[in-house]
């Protein structure tokens, strides 16, 4: 009986990428929705939609009875689970099968086996596929931790073992790492996974993160699509994904390629999955992979691969579960080109990644087609929400080489408005700029030892300072005009000034604009562009080169932002310049004494009391959000003077905590 209406039991970006391609195969859909998803977009793009639940994903998405009642109310005959909630959990699949109701993915065994990391681990062994040395078992507590981190040798990782989604991890370099950490796991694993045993191994150096997309149909057929490499991660979140990896030989992809489709046959596997490696890029030979764990289930990265092999992994995985055989073979799957993908989070670089929430008070995403794609799940206007993941899209482009893609990125980075909640364009942009990522030498470290004082922009150009200066007395030049043409704005109806003094940083640039010649610091620049006062985004041609530059004015200049960082500009018009030194500055005050609450959050530990020392750097408090622990630590010794939060509170962005005196 073939599939005639699916219920996707997820939101978001991937309940929109689900729905479109059902929509394409001519199947009804059917969206679930939590009180605070009510006006999403997946909602109003499914054919039928129905309310699940509170906010709280364990009281709407993650309870399989709601959507199985869901599924009966709509008669739906099957369900996709996208990624994340239910994905990965047997007895979603298993209630699924005793309904009769068909899963889109693989069958119960395999999620089973593959979604305990020490199981899958020993079924990897089995199968012939590279598994990296550490112990395999149940550890007791922190002793027999720290003994087994000793045998294995230093760097160790300490996983929970029912984790994902970077969340349940530690790295530790030394015992007291260990000591430290291996409780914090244990605590991670059991209250986002409600299980608390952890499992420890060793770390690769130089690792790289690669991954092997697998599509296996009922019938035995099991193939593999080219790999992936994620290895550009923040806290193991990935925040770049390329197909092909600049690292992967076709004698190592097809290597990796056969030990991942062995794995696959081994657990009986059928539908899309990933196979996730750590590759050491210090090893030449081409076998230094190992098996990290088996994802079963559509990945978030999944488009980079659709992008260089033509296929539709989610028009693929709705055959398959349909029973229909795959209708190509392993010789049929071919690299076309080059893609790449960034995630586009809610997050605010600037202030060390914390996560944002808010309106998306504008979301103007760039324009689609010739090679640029954007997933998203958001609308202007809709709130990034506390509750769930905080990615706002993805943002993929494809070319025929790798430096054309990284370069379409930064040109439709540059186009991507987005105001309201803090997020990492500007970061995002910065990576596809760095020399170190163009080069394709990375390893998952990358951000972590490229930007290890947090990040304040990407580094621009003297060129691209120069085009801005005069891209700013443009804009500076047409609201003169503007004023001049509104009555009694001016006194007598003076012209626009045509020379103005640009100030960048410390450095000021003399642009002069005489029609179209433009000229800075005396030297001409060829610069053509609109503007109008009111306009946010300015696209100008500097000769065959085309740039797109963000616009806001702020008092006395504006804000530009473009190519991964914002620049303020003061502008004055020539003949006042030269009386701006007698302008008194606004001096911030000094806030370094309070600890102050960086993200909306619930206050879960507080370390310190009234009266206690503290030293730089020490813990002093746990702010709980998006599901993650975040430490808050000291910027400077001090004592605590008061406390002004208690344990259990749900704080604001920016409440003070305590202050130090």
């Amino acid at each position: 009986m073939a599939i005639t209406k699916i219920l996707i039991a997820n939101r978001g970006e991937i309940a929109c990428r689900v729905i479109r391609t059902a929509r394409k195969m001519g199947i009804k859909t059917v969206a679930v929705y939590s009180d605070a998803d009510s006006r999403a977009p997946h909602v109003l793009m499914a054919d039928e939609a129905v309310h699940i639940g509170p906010s709280p994903a364990a009281q709407s998405y993650l309870i399989a009875e709601k959507i199985i009642q869901a599924c009966k109310d709509t008669g739906a005959d099957a369900v996709h689970p996208g990624y994340g909630f239910l994905s990965e959990r047997e007895s979603f699949r298993k209630a699924l099968d005793a309904e009769g109701i068909i899963f889109v993915g693989p069958p119960a065994n395999a999620i089973a086996a593959m979604g305990d990391k020490i199981e899958s681990k020993k079924l990897a062994m089995e199968a012939g596929v590279n598994v990296v040395p550490g112990y395999v078992g149940v550890i007791e507590d922190t002793e027999h931790a720290v003994k087994i981190s000793n045998e294995i040798g230093y760097p160790v990782m300490m996983k929970a073992s029912a984790g994902g989604g970077g969340k349940g991890m530690r790295l530790a370099y030394s015992e007291q790492d260990v000591r430290e950490g291996f409780e914090a796991t244990k605590r991670e694993g059991l209250n986002s996974f409600g299980d608390d045993r952890v499992f420890i191994e060793k770390f690769i150096e130089s690792p790289r993160h690669i991954e092997i997309q697998v599509l296996g149909d009922q019938h035995g057929n099991i193939v593999y699509l080219n790999e992936r490499e994620c290895s550009i991660q923040r806290r193991h979140q990935k925040v770049v994904e390329e197909a092909p990896s600049p690292f992967v030989s076709p004698e190592m992809r097809k290597k990796m390629g056969e030990q991942c489709v062995a794995l696959a046959r081994a657990v009986g596997y059928f539908s899309a999955g990933t196979v996730e490696l750590i590759v050491s890029g210090e090893d030449k030979t081409g076998d230094g992979f190992y098996f990290l764990e088996m994802n079963t289930r559509l990945q978030v990265e999944h488009p980079v691969t659709e992008e260089i092999t033509g296929v539709d992994l989610v028009e693929q995985m709705i055959r398959v579960a349909n029973g229909e055989e795959l209708s190509f073979r392993q010789e049929d799957v071919k690299i076309n080109g080059w893609s790449i993908e960034n995630r586009v989070y809610a997050e605010d670089p600037y202030r060390g990644f914390l996560p944002s929430t808010g309106r998306l008070i504008r979301y103007n995403p760039p324009e689609t087609g010739n090679g640029v794609r954007v997933d998203d799940g958001v609308v202007e206007g809709g709130e990034v929400s506390m509750f769930y993941d905080p990615m706002i899209a993805k943002l993929i482009t494809w070319a025929p080489t790798r430096l054309e893609a990284i370069d379409k990125q930064i040109t439709a980075l540059d186009q991507f408005e987005i105001e309201g909640p803090g997020h990492n364009i500007d970061f995002v942009s910065a990576l596809m700029q760095h020399e170190r990522f163009r080069s394709g030498n990375i390893t998952t470290g990358f951000i972590a030892e490229e930007y290890p004082e947090g990040f304040t922009g990407a580094p621009a150009s003297e060129t691209l300072l120069k085009r801005l200066a005069a891209i700013g007395a443009f804009a500076a030049m047409a609201q003169a005009d503007r004023a001049r043409r509104i009555d009694g704005q001016l006194g007598k109806k003076l012209r626009a000034p045509t020379g103005w003094q640009v100030k960048i940083g410390d450095v000021v640039h003399d642009v002069s604009i005489d029609g179209d010649d433009v000229t800075v610091d005396g030297e001409a620049i060829d610069m053509a562009l609109e503007y109008t006062p009111g306009d946010r985004l300015i696209d100008a041609e500097f000769g065959e080169e085309d740039l797109a530059v963000k616009i806001a004015p702020v008092r006395a200049g504006f804000i530009l932002t473009t190519h991964g960082a914002s620049h303020k500009l003061r502008i004055l018009p020539a003949h006042a310049a030269p009386h701006a030194k007698h302008m008194i500055e606004k001096i911030p005050p000094d806030l370094s004494r309070f600890l102050i609450c960086p993200m909306p959050g619930l206050l879960v530990a507080l370390n310190v009391k009234e009266g206690d020392k503290v030293e730089a750097g020490q813990p002093l408090a746990v702010i709980e959000a998006m599901k993650m622990e975040n430490i808050l630590r000291a910027q400077k010794a001090g004592v605590v003077k008061s406390v002004s939060a208690a344990q259990g509170e749900s704080l604001p962005v920016d409440a003070i905590i305590l202050e130090l005196e």
